[in-house]
Protein backbone atom coordinates (compact mmCIF):
# COMPACT_ATOMS: atom_id res chain seq x y z
CA UNK A 1 0.00 0.00 0.00
CA UNK A 2 1.14 3.50 -0.55
CA UNK A 3 2.92 4.90 2.64
CA UNK A 4 3.23 8.71 2.08
CA UNK A 5 2.18 11.63 -0.47
CA UNK A 6 0.84 11.01 -3.43
CA UNK A 7 2.87 10.77 -6.65
CA UNK A 8 1.78 14.28 -7.78
CA UNK A 9 2.95 15.62 -4.75
CA UNK A 10 6.28 13.76 -4.72
CA UNK A 11 7.11 15.37 -7.98
CA UNK A 12 7.22 18.76 -6.07
CA UNK A 13 8.07 18.07 -2.64
CA UNK A 14 11.06 20.17 -1.79
CA UNK A 15 11.60 20.89 1.89
CA UNK A 16 13.86 23.53 3.09
CA UNK A 17 16.03 21.45 5.73
CA UNK A 18 18.70 22.65 7.97
CA UNK A 19 22.21 23.47 6.60
CA UNK A 20 25.11 24.56 8.56
CA UNK A 21 27.05 27.73 7.76
CA UNK A 22 30.53 25.59 7.95
CA UNK A 23 29.26 22.36 6.01
CA UNK A 24 31.84 22.40 3.22
CA UNK A 25 34.64 23.20 5.63
CA UNK A 26 33.57 20.72 7.69
CA UNK A 27 33.59 18.11 5.12
CA UNK A 28 36.73 19.64 3.76
CA UNK A 29 38.65 19.40 6.77
CA UNK A 30 37.24 15.47 7.16
CA UNK A 31 38.73 14.77 4.20
CA UNK A 32 42.12 16.61 4.75
CA UNK A 33 42.52 14.38 8.35
CA UNK A 34 41.31 11.19 6.15
CA UNK A 35 44.17 12.01 3.69
CA UNK A 36 46.50 13.20 6.27
CA UNK A 37 46.24 9.64 8.13
CA UNK A 38 46.03 7.37 4.59
CA UNK A 39 48.19 4.77 3.93
CA UNK A 40 48.57 3.53 -0.06
CA UNK A 41 45.38 0.90 -0.69
CA UNK A 42 46.17 -2.53 -0.78
CA UNK A 43 44.82 -4.95 -3.60
CA UNK A 44 45.18 -8.78 -2.50
CA UNK A 45 44.33 -11.07 -5.21
CA UNK A 46 41.38 -13.29 -3.18
CA UNK A 47 40.79 -17.15 -3.81
CA UNK A 48 37.60 -17.74 -5.54
CA UNK A 49 35.72 -19.69 -7.92
CA UNK A 50 34.74 -16.73 -9.98
CA UNK A 51 35.80 -17.20 -13.49
CA UNK A 52 35.30 -13.88 -15.52
CA UNK A 53 36.74 -11.84 -13.41
CA UNK A 54 39.92 -11.24 -11.00
CA UNK A 55 38.58 -10.74 -7.75
CA UNK A 56 41.09 -8.66 -5.14
CA UNK A 57 40.42 -8.38 -0.86
CA UNK A 58 41.19 -4.85 -0.67
CA UNK A 59 42.43 -3.10 2.00
CA UNK A 60 42.05 1.38 2.21
CA UNK A 61 42.38 4.06 4.48
CA UNK A 62 39.08 5.56 5.54
CA UNK A 63 38.13 8.14 8.41
CA UNK A 64 41.25 8.73 10.63
CA UNK A 65 42.98 6.57 8.92
CA UNK A 66 41.29 3.56 10.08
CA UNK A 67 41.34 0.53 7.89
CA UNK A 68 38.61 -0.42 5.61
CA UNK A 69 38.00 -3.86 3.68
CA UNK A 70 36.38 -4.39 -0.01
CA UNK A 71 36.22 -6.46 -2.45
CA UNK A 72 37.22 -5.69 -6.23
CA UNK A 73 36.40 -7.30 -9.29
CA UNK A 74 38.18 -6.84 -12.63
CA UNK A 75 35.99 -8.71 -15.45
CA UNK A 76 38.08 -10.52 -17.99
CA UNK A 77 35.98 -8.93 -21.14
CA UNK A 78 35.35 -5.40 -19.91
CA UNK A 79 32.72 -3.01 -21.29
CA UNK A 80 32.84 -1.38 -24.65
CA UNK A 81 32.55 2.06 -22.57
CA UNK A 82 34.04 0.86 -19.67
CA UNK A 83 33.96 2.27 -16.12
CA UNK A 84 34.54 2.06 -12.20
CA UNK A 85 31.23 1.22 -9.98
CA UNK A 86 31.61 1.74 -6.34
CA UNK A 87 29.22 0.03 -4.59
CA UNK A 88 27.89 1.02 -0.97
CA UNK A 89 26.06 -1.73 1.09
CA UNK A 90 22.40 -0.77 3.14
CA UNK A 91 21.64 -0.71 6.64
CA UNK A 92 23.44 -3.90 8.50
CA UNK A 93 25.41 -5.64 5.83
CA UNK A 94 28.75 -6.22 4.95
CA UNK A 95 31.36 -7.02 2.10
CA UNK A 96 29.50 -10.81 2.79
CA UNK A 97 31.45 -12.85 -0.27
CA UNK A 98 32.67 -11.63 -3.54
CA UNK A 99 29.36 -14.16 -5.11
CA UNK A 100 27.29 -11.57 -3.51
CA UNK A 101 28.37 -9.10 -5.96
CA UNK A 102 28.10 -10.17 -9.75
CA UNK A 103 26.33 -8.06 -11.59
CA UNK A 104 28.25 -5.01 -12.71
CA UNK A 105 31.59 -7.25 -13.39
CA UNK A 106 29.27 -10.11 -14.98
CA UNK A 107 28.27 -6.43 -17.62
CA UNK A 108 31.88 -5.76 -17.83
CA UNK A 109 32.42 -3.06 -15.46
CA UNK A 110 35.20 -2.89 -13.11
CA UNK A 111 33.49 -2.87 -9.80
CA UNK A 112 34.71 -2.07 -6.02
CA UNK A 113 32.77 -3.14 -2.62
CA UNK A 114 33.20 -0.76 0.36
CA UNK A 115 32.74 -2.87 3.49
CA UNK A 116 30.74 -0.55 6.28
CA UNK A 117 32.69 -0.32 9.23
CA UNK A 118 31.21 -2.27 12.60
CA UNK A 119 27.95 -2.86 10.61
CA UNK A 120 27.89 -6.97 9.13
CA UNK A 121 25.14 -8.44 11.65
CA UNK A 122 21.93 -7.90 10.25
CA UNK A 123 22.39 -9.54 6.76
CA UNK A 124 26.01 -9.99 4.89
CA UNK A 125 28.97 -10.63 6.79
CA UNK A 126 31.57 -7.39 7.69
CA UNK A 127 35.35 -7.66 7.56
CA UNK A 128 35.67 -3.82 8.99
CA UNK A 129 35.33 -2.56 12.81
CA UNK A 130 34.98 0.86 13.75
CA UNK A 131 38.07 1.56 15.99
CA UNK A 132 36.92 5.49 15.71
CA UNK A 133 33.79 4.61 17.93
CA UNK A 134 33.80 6.90 21.53
CA UNK A 135 31.07 4.43 22.77
CA UNK A 136 28.73 7.29 24.00
CA UNK A 137 25.15 6.33 24.98
CA UNK A 138 23.05 5.75 21.71
CA UNK A 139 20.21 3.46 20.84
CA UNK A 140 20.57 0.35 19.32
CA UNK A 141 21.93 0.62 15.79
CA UNK A 142 24.12 2.89 14.23
CA UNK A 143 21.51 5.84 13.74
CA UNK A 144 22.93 7.57 16.97
CA UNK A 145 26.38 6.59 17.80
CA UNK A 146 28.39 9.56 19.07
CA UNK A 147 25.63 11.85 17.80
CA UNK A 148 25.98 14.82 20.37
CA UNK A 149 28.77 15.94 17.70
CA UNK A 150 29.36 16.05 14.49
CA UNK A 151 33.16 15.08 14.77
CA UNK A 152 32.30 12.02 16.65
CA UNK A 153 29.13 10.83 14.61
CA UNK A 154 29.00 7.77 13.12
CA UNK A 155 27.54 8.69 9.81
CA UNK A 156 30.84 11.47 9.55
CA UNK A 157 32.80 8.23 9.72
CA UNK A 158 30.62 5.89 7.16
CA UNK A 159 30.83 8.96 4.40
CA UNK A 160 34.59 9.84 5.35
CA UNK A 161 35.12 6.07 4.41
CA UNK A 162 32.87 6.61 1.55
CA UNK A 163 34.55 9.24 -0.35
CA UNK A 164 38.25 7.46 0.37
CA UNK A 165 36.95 4.58 -1.30
CA UNK A 166 36.20 6.29 -4.79
CA UNK A 167 40.53 7.67 -4.45
CA UNK A 168 41.06 4.18 -3.43
CA UNK A 169 39.40 2.94 -6.91
CA UNK A 170 41.00 5.56 -8.86
CA UNK A 171 44.37 3.76 -7.49
CA UNK A 172 44.44 0.02 -9.16
CA UNK A 173 46.03 -0.32 -12.91
CA UNK A 174 42.62 -1.65 -14.24
CA UNK A 175 40.82 1.54 -13.37
CA UNK A 176 43.53 3.98 -15.28
CA UNK A 177 41.30 5.97 -17.19
CA UNK A 178 38.03 4.47 -16.78
CA UNK A 179 35.28 7.14 -15.30
CA UNK A 180 34.25 6.34 -11.67
CA UNK A 181 30.07 5.65 -10.68
CA UNK A 182 28.73 5.32 -7.40
CA UNK A 183 25.62 2.86 -6.37
CA UNK A 184 24.09 1.49 -3.91
CA UNK A 185 21.01 0.82 -2.51
CA UNK A 186 18.88 2.66 1.02
CA UNK A 187 22.31 3.26 3.31
CA UNK A 188 24.46 2.55 0.19
CA UNK A 189 22.22 4.92 -1.76
CA UNK A 190 22.71 8.09 0.74
CA UNK A 191 26.62 7.07 0.42
CA UNK A 192 26.53 7.13 -3.20
CA UNK A 193 25.58 10.86 -3.41
CA UNK A 194 27.43 11.30 -0.73
CA UNK A 195 30.34 10.26 -2.40
CA UNK A 196 29.59 11.89 -5.60
CA UNK A 197 29.82 15.16 -4.42
CA UNK A 198 32.90 14.92 -1.36
CA UNK A 199 35.44 12.98 -3.68
CA UNK A 200 36.38 14.00 -6.91
CA UNK A 201 36.08 13.04 -10.19
CA UNK A 202 32.71 11.02 -10.31
CA UNK A 203 31.08 10.74 -13.57
CA UNK A 204 27.49 9.36 -12.31
CA UNK A 205 25.54 7.85 -9.23
CA UNK A 206 22.96 5.84 -8.78
CA UNK A 207 21.64 6.32 -5.74
CA UNK A 208 18.56 3.75 -4.65
CA UNK A 209 16.17 4.48 -2.16
CA UNK A 210 18.69 6.84 -0.20
CA UNK A 211 18.60 6.78 2.81
CA UNK A 212 19.40 9.44 5.24
CA UNK A 213 17.47 12.03 2.97
CA UNK A 214 15.58 14.46 5.36
CA UNK A 215 15.64 12.60 8.53
CA UNK A 216 13.57 14.58 10.23
CA UNK A 217 10.81 13.32 8.46
CA UNK A 218 11.53 10.10 8.19
CA UNK A 219 11.55 9.86 12.18
CA UNK A 220 7.97 11.64 11.77
CA UNK A 221 6.59 9.89 9.38
CA UNK A 222 7.84 5.70 9.83
CA UNK A 223 8.42 3.84 12.66
CA UNK A 224 10.51 1.52 10.77
CA UNK A 225 13.90 0.80 10.96
CA UNK A 226 16.29 2.59 11.05
CA UNK A 227 14.73 5.80 11.26
CA UNK A 228 12.82 4.78 14.60
CA UNK A 229 15.93 4.54 16.54
CA UNK A 230 16.48 7.95 15.71
CA UNK A 231 12.89 8.37 17.29
CA UNK A 232 13.87 6.55 19.92
CA UNK A 233 16.32 7.99 20.51
CA UNK A 234 14.97 11.80 20.90
CA UNK A 235 11.98 10.55 23.10
CA UNK A 236 14.53 9.79 25.91
CA UNK A 237 16.77 12.52 25.12
CA UNK A 238 13.85 14.75 24.23
CA UNK A 239 16.51 17.76 25.56
CA UNK A 240 19.07 16.99 22.99
CA UNK A 241 16.52 17.04 19.87
CA UNK A 242 17.76 20.30 18.36
CA UNK A 243 21.63 18.92 18.82
CA UNK A 244 20.65 15.45 17.36
CA UNK A 245 19.21 17.55 14.37
CA UNK A 246 22.32 19.83 13.61
CA UNK A 247 24.65 17.00 13.85
CA UNK A 248 22.37 15.04 11.07
CA UNK A 249 22.80 18.02 8.71
CA UNK A 250 25.98 17.48 8.25
CA UNK A 251 24.88 14.05 6.77
CA UNK A 252 21.43 14.92 5.48
CA UNK A 253 22.00 13.79 1.82
CA UNK A 254 19.51 16.79 0.59
CA UNK A 255 22.81 18.76 1.42
CA UNK A 256 24.87 16.93 -0.24
CA UNK A 257 22.35 16.52 -3.18
CA UNK A 258 22.08 20.47 -3.55
CA UNK A 259 26.13 19.95 -4.44
CA UNK A 260 25.79 17.36 -6.96
CA UNK A 261 27.23 18.01 -10.44
CA UNK A 262 27.19 14.30 -11.93
CA UNK A 263 24.15 12.99 -13.80
CA UNK A 264 22.35 10.61 -11.91
CA UNK A 265 19.22 8.10 -11.67
CA UNK A 266 17.10 7.64 -8.47
CA UNK A 267 14.92 5.08 -7.61
CA UNK A 268 11.45 4.79 -5.36
CA UNK A 269 9.52 2.94 -4.52
CA UNK A 270 5.89 4.13 -3.70
CA UNK A 271 5.06 1.18 -0.67
CA UNK A 272 8.55 1.75 1.16
CA UNK A 273 8.33 2.60 4.92
CA UNK A 274 11.69 1.99 5.46
CA UNK A 275 13.23 5.12 3.19
CA UNK A 276 9.63 7.04 2.63
CA UNK A 277 9.36 8.18 -0.38
CA UNK A 278 9.07 11.71 0.27
CA UNK A 279 12.60 11.60 1.74
CA UNK A 280 13.49 10.40 -1.42
CA UNK A 281 11.91 12.69 -3.06
CA UNK A 282 13.30 15.40 -1.05
CA UNK A 283 17.21 14.43 -2.41
CA UNK A 284 16.06 14.03 -6.01
CA UNK A 285 14.64 17.37 -6.16
CA UNK A 286 17.08 19.35 -4.45
CA UNK A 287 19.73 17.35 -6.88
CA UNK A 288 21.47 19.94 -8.87
CA UNK A 289 22.67 17.48 -11.46
CA UNK A 290 21.25 16.22 -14.13
CA UNK A 291 19.06 13.51 -13.20
CA UNK A 292 15.65 11.15 -13.32
CA UNK A 293 13.93 8.64 -11.05
CA UNK A 294 12.49 5.16 -11.94
CA UNK A 295 9.40 4.92 -10.07
CA UNK A 296 7.80 1.74 -8.91
CA UNK A 297 4.03 2.03 -7.69
CA UNK A 298 3.87 -1.06 -6.09
CA UNK A 299 7.21 -1.54 -4.78
CA UNK A 300 8.41 -1.37 -1.08
CA UNK A 301 12.33 -1.26 -0.05
CA UNK A 302 13.46 -3.62 -3.26
CA UNK A 303 13.41 -0.45 -5.11
CA UNK A 304 12.29 -2.09 -8.61
CA UNK A 305 14.61 -5.33 -7.96
CA UNK A 306 15.87 -6.73 -11.17
CA UNK A 307 14.17 -4.34 -13.69
CA UNK A 308 15.66 -1.92 -12.43
CA UNK A 309 19.39 -3.25 -12.04
CA UNK A 310 18.25 -2.90 -16.53
CA UNK A 311 17.54 0.10 -16.15
CA UNK A 312 20.89 1.38 -14.22
CA UNK A 313 22.51 -0.59 -16.83
CA UNK A 314 20.91 1.32 -19.26
CA UNK A 315 21.66 4.46 -17.95
CA UNK A 316 24.93 3.88 -17.29
CA UNK A 317 25.57 2.75 -20.99
CA UNK A 318 23.87 5.82 -22.30
CA UNK A 319 25.83 8.30 -20.00
CA UNK A 320 29.45 6.45 -20.59
CA UNK A 321 28.29 6.77 -24.43
CA UNK A 322 28.28 10.59 -23.78
CA UNK A 323 30.89 11.41 -21.58
CA UNK A 324 33.63 13.53 -23.39
CA UNK A 325 36.19 14.01 -21.12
Amino acid sequence: MLTDLPLSELRHYVPDVIEPADFDEFWSGQLAAARAAARPPEFTPASTVIRHADVFDVTFSGFAGDPVKGWLLVPHDPAPRGAVVVEYIGYGGGRGDPLDWLPWSCAGYVHLVMDTRGQGGGWLGADTPDPSDNGAPRSPGFMTRGIADPRTYYYTRLFTDAACAVEAAHSHPATAGLPLVTAGGSQGGGLAIAAATLAPGVRAAMPDMPFLAHPRRGAQVTDSLPYAELAAYCAVHSDQVDTVFRTLSYVDVVNHAKRAQAPALFSAGLADDITPPSTVFAAFNHYAGPKDIAVYEFNGHDGGGTLHLRAKLDFLAATLAGDTR
